[in-house]
C-alpha cells in the first residue's frame, strides 16, 4: 500500500470516526461517491489503520451472550453478572428482574403469554409494577398444586402477571403429575381445560424454568414423583424438564408413564412458539441446560456468567473428545 492510498485511508476514517461526517457528507466534501467510502472504511479497518475497541464493564457478558447465541442457534441470551457472596435467592432475583425487563419490552396487545412454575419464574412476581393496560392473556403451561411455596405456584405467578398488565388470567386447578392416565383425560376432557388448550394453541411468549437432574429435581421435593417414579425414570438418563416434561442430555423427549400423566403443554409447542424463554442459572444445571438448548425447546436463555461458563466450557470439552 502506498503512502498516498494510506493518506487516503487515514483521511477518510478521521473525517469518519473522529469528526463525526456522515459518508454522504464525506462523499460530497472529497468528490468520490459513497460506495467508495464504505469501501475505503472497510479496507481501513482490514488494514488495521482503524481498530475498534470496545469496552464496559459486562463486555464479558456480552461476549457470552454471543457464544450462547452461536452455539445453539438461539435469537437471544441475557448473561447477568454473578458477584461474590450473593445468596441463592439473589441470583434468582437477579435473573428475574432480567426476565421482567425482557417481558415489558416485548409485551404487545393479543398476545398469550404462558408460566410455568419454579422459584426462578416466582422471583419475577415481587419485582412486578403497575405497566401499561395491555389486552392479554396469561396462562399456565403446566398444572400446579404440590408441596411449594405459594409463591412458586403457576397460578401464582400467572395472577400476579395478568394484574401488573390489567391483562386476563386463565388457572389450571390440577397438578402437574396425576397419579393415572385417566386422572389426566378426565381433566383435559373438562371444560375449562379445553379453553387451555385453546390458549396453549395461540402462545406467543413463554417463560420457562429448566429442572435440575432427576436427584435433585424439585418434582420430587414437591411431592409429584414418588419412589417408584424415579426409579422407572432413572433407566431413561433425563437430565432435566422444561414443564415437567423430560429430556435426555442430546434434547429428545423421554416419553413413557410419568408423561402420560403429565398435565403441561407438549415440548413440540414451545418450540414453535415466537418467544420461548428459559430461566435458569446454577452449575448443578449445566446438563440440564445444553440438554434443554439442543433440544430447541427454548428460543432465548436467561442464566448468569457462571453458568453460561459452564455450559460452554462443557460443550467445548465435548467437542475436544
Amino acid at each position: 500500500m502506498d503512502w498516498n492510498e494510506e493518506r487516503r485511508l487515514i483521511k477518510v476514517a478521521k473525517m469518519y470516526y473522529e469528526q463525526n461526517f456522515t459518508q454522504n457528507e464525506i462523499a460530497n466534501r472529497l468528490g468520490i461517491y459513497r460506495t467508495t467510502i464504505t469501501r475505503l472504511l472497510q479496507k481501513a479497518r482490514d488494514k488495521n489503520i482503524v481498530q475498534i475497541t470496545i469496552k464496559g464493564d459486562y463486555t464479558e457478558q456480552v461476549t457470552l451472550e454471543s457464544e450462547l447465541a452461536e452455539n445453539f442457534q438461539l435469537k437471544d441470551a441475557i448473561v447477568v453478572p454473578a458477584f461474590e457472596n450473593q445468596t441463592s435467592e439473589e441470583r434468582k432475583q437477579a435473573l428475574g428482574s432480567a426476565a421482567v425487563n425482557l417481558l415489558n419490552s416485548i409485551i404487545k396487545d393479543k398476545d398469550v403469554i404462558g408460566f410455568a412454575w419454579g422459584s426462578t419464574l416466582g422471583s419475577m412476581v415481587n419485582l412486578l409494577e403497575r405497566y401499561k393496560k395491555r389486552n392479554v392473556d396469561f396462562v399456565p403451561l403446566v398444572g400446579g398444586p404440590g408441596k411449594m411455596p405459594v409463591d412458586h405456584h403457576v397460578n401464582t405467578i400467572v395472577y400476579n402477571h395478568a394484574k401488573a398488565y390489567d391483562g386476563r388470567a386463565h388457572f389450571i386447578d390440577a397438578a402437574a403429575i396425576v397419579p393415572s392416565v385417566q386422572n389426566k383425560t378426565e381433566t383435559i376432557e373438562s371444560a375449562y381445560f379445553q379453553d387451555i388448550l385453546e390458549l396453549w394453541n395461540k402462545l406467543t411468549i413463554a417463560f420457562v424454568g429448566i429442572g435440575a437432574h432427576l436427584s435433585s429435581s424439585n418434582l420430587i421435593f414437591s411431592g409429584f414423583l414418588g419412589d417408584k417414579d424415579v426409579e422407572g425414570m432413572k433407566q431413561l438418563n433425563p437430565v432435566g424438564d422444561i414443564c415437567s416434561r423430560f429430556y435426555n442430555i442430546s434434547g429428545e423427549p423421554i416419553h413413557g408413564d410419568i408423561d402420560e400423566r403429565t398435565i403441561a403443554i407438549e415440548l413440540s409447542k414451545l418450540k414453535n412458539t415466537n418467544y420461548t424463554i428459559g430461566v435458569a442459572e446454577s452449575t448443578e444445571k449445566t446438563d440440564s441446560i445444553i440438554g434443554a438448548l439442543r433440544g430447541g425447546y427454548i428460543s432465548h436463555l436467561i442464566t448468569n456468567d457462571i453458568t453460561a461458563r459452564a455450559v460452554l466450557d462443557q460443550v467445548k470439552m465435548e467437542g475436544n473428545h
